[in-house]
């Protein structure tokens, strides 16, 4: 990095790895704002989770997930409708089947062009990876909490929870592998990621995320993959999990003692920083106890 701003958040298909007999995943190489991309093969369809941002990262996905499926129908999901999942899917578009859940659809809707705009301010590398991106609304929409996806021989789970990370958070299972895609709910030895920008954004729920990991850690998938950072067992939710549980009190404390929001940022958040010495992100220390502190 040059100055603070990220890299240019480019996806690299040469971190493909097998996680589970026909369940890949393109690693994020702990790359600022790349995410762990999945794709899973059945015996007549294969689905991709997530696409990288931007129309080159989403080309390169597509590559990959053509090389992998030899022919068979591809469908395309995403975890939630942030810029670094899913503004890659443009290059999906007459090439698969991109369903949305009614809430990512919606809230893409309702953001996307806001969100675009303010990714291009992260610096020339992110602004780069998002030259051309068009916002691509989905094929398929689904309602309520689940839908099954019949891949052959194979099926996948998408679940949704509600307002947490963000209003449309999906989890995407693979019950016969026992492997969960999380997106943003966890990330591994990263902050966990608290986009509290009211007024413009304040679509987060922290007791509802904290229920969602606890129930997708009482299934006890064999491999979660975050949404950024390494894959990894239920330990990734419970960490996650822990520290929001610990964060959320300890601001109420502090407001109950007097002190205000950006007393609390600048006494507390050193300490937070401290308790998790090889987490990385700690910029999102702040705007969690911003949330905890608005919400108290």
């Amino acid at each position: 990095m040059t100055d603070n701003l990220p890299p240019p958040p480019k996806v690299d298909p040469e971190a493909l790895t097998e996680v589970a007999p026909g369940v890949h995943v393109i690693g994020d190489r702990r790359v600022p704002l790349v995410p762990n991309i999945g794709i899973v093969l059945g015996k007549d369809a294969a689905l991709v989770v997530d696409t990288g941002m931007g129309p080159e990262n989403g080309r390169k996905v597509l590559a990959a997930a053509k090389r992998l499926a030899g022919g068979r129908k591809l469908i395309l999901t995403l975890t939630h409708f942030h810029p670094e999942h899913g503004f890659g899917a443009q290059a999906f578009k007459g090439e698969a089947e991109i369903v949305y859940n009614a809430a990512q659809r919606d809230e893409l809707a309702a953001k996307g062009a806001a969100y675009l705009g303010m990714f291009r301010t992260f610096g020339p590398g992110v602004a780069g990876a998002l030259e051309g991106t068009e916002i691509v609304m989905p094929d398929e929409v689904y309602d309520g909490a689940t839908k099954t996806i019949d891949l052959g021989g194979r099926t996948v789970e998408f679940s949704t929870y509600g307002l947490a990370h963000t209003k449309g958070d999906q989890v995407v299972s693979v019950p016969d592998a026992g492997v969960v895609f999380v997106g943003d709910l966890a990330e591994e030895r990263i902050f966990p990621i608290f986009p509290w920008f009211p007024p413009d954004d304040a679509d987060i729920d922290a007791d509802n995320w904290m229920r969602v990991l606890a129930s997708i850690e009482a299934a006890k998938p064999r491999i979660v993959v975050p949404g950024h950072g390494s894959i990894g067992g239920v330990e990734i939710l419970a960490a996650v999990r822990g520290y929001m549980l610990d964060l959320g009190p300890r601001v109420a404390a502090e407001l109950k003692s007097g002190k205000g929001k950006d007393d609390i940022v600048a006494t507390l958040g050193p300490k937070v920083r401290a308790e998790h010495p090889d987490w990385e992100a700690p910029e999102w220390i702040d705007f969690a106890i911003r949330y905890f502190a608005d919400k108290s």
